[in-house]
């Protein structure tokens, strides 16, 4: 994380930065968060982040700061923090409130921008299977919560398996995303990807991707059947799957060169 940040309206320097014991984020999860690319100094797919932070916010019953507030506080803290190349993360909050589950009437939303320097190029990735489950039949499974347990659960039973990364199955034992990422599969000649109905997340590559026509929407059985070659996509990295358990999988370069054009654009 870099030097300075943005906290409720006011950039300041990130040791010095503090959150309300009360916080619910902090206490109960409660609340979102957007990670976007910055490319030569600025978030090129902000409008699709925000799209989906603001409708994160509408089903969670949160009261996010005018989009055109964010736009200047997301570039402020750019600014400040001098980053050409990196990231950025936008956390929601409903606030403190008293102890208990429901929020006070009236809340006063946490908000906390921060910026991160580039990474280098992630290698492919042999995943595993988790035990954790995605529930493609609730609202949570398409909103980006401060409650990453079971995506953390499943990164560690990976960690144990000898893997880098796992694949979560939903309720029917379908497909439905890896701990963090879009799952991308190549069958025949057409990318699929798993729909929003088995658990996975509506993530912003994920819907460039199908808005392009590069990409459909299938079930994906875990055995992957007919499947050729597979990624893994969120708003920050490209991955190729080199593995899923025991089967394995060739790289494909020019299907990746034009996942990572559509998705991930300058």
């Amino acid at each position: 994380m870099s030097g300075l940040v943005w906290l409720d309206g006011r950039i300041g320097p990130l040791d010095e930065a503090r959150i309300d014991p009360g916080d619910r984020g902090f206490l109960l999860g409660d609340g979102i968060f957007e990670t976007m690319r910055v490319v030569n100094g600025h978030p090129p797919l902000i409008e699709l982040h925000l799209d989906r932070l603001a409708e994160g916010a509408r089903l969670l019953r949160l009261s996010p700061p005018h989009r055109r507030e964010l736009c200047q506080a997301i570039t402020e803290t750019i600014a400040a923090n001098r980053l050409r190349d990196g990231a950025l993360r936008l956390t929601l909050t409903r606030g403190p409130g008293p102890r208990g589950l429901l929020p006070p009437e009236e809340t006063q939303e946490t908000v906390l921008i921060a910026t991160f320097p580039s990474t280098p190029t992630l290698p492919a990735v042999n995943l595993h299977i988790s035990r954790q489950i995605r529930h493609g039949d609730t609202i949570l499974s398409r909103v980006k919560t401060l409650n990453y347990l079971p995506s953390i659960l499943a990164r560690m039973e990976a960690q144990d398996a000898g893997a880098d990364d796992a694949l979560l199955l939903n309720q029917a034992g379908r497909l439905a995303c890896a701990s963090a990422a879009t799952l991308v599969a190549l069958r025949g000649d057409r990318l699929v990807t798993p729909p929003l109905s088995d658990g996975a997340l509506p993530g912003i590559g994920r819907r460039r991707l199908l808005a392009s026509g590069l990409c459909i929407e299938q079930e994906v059985a875990r055995d992957l059947p007919d499947v050729r070659a597979a990624w893994l996509l969120n708003a920050l990295s490209l991955r190729v799957v080199r593995s899923v358990g025991h089967r394995q999988f060739s790289p494909d370069r020019d299907w990746t060169a034009r996942i990572r054009q559509c998705a991930h654009p300058a």
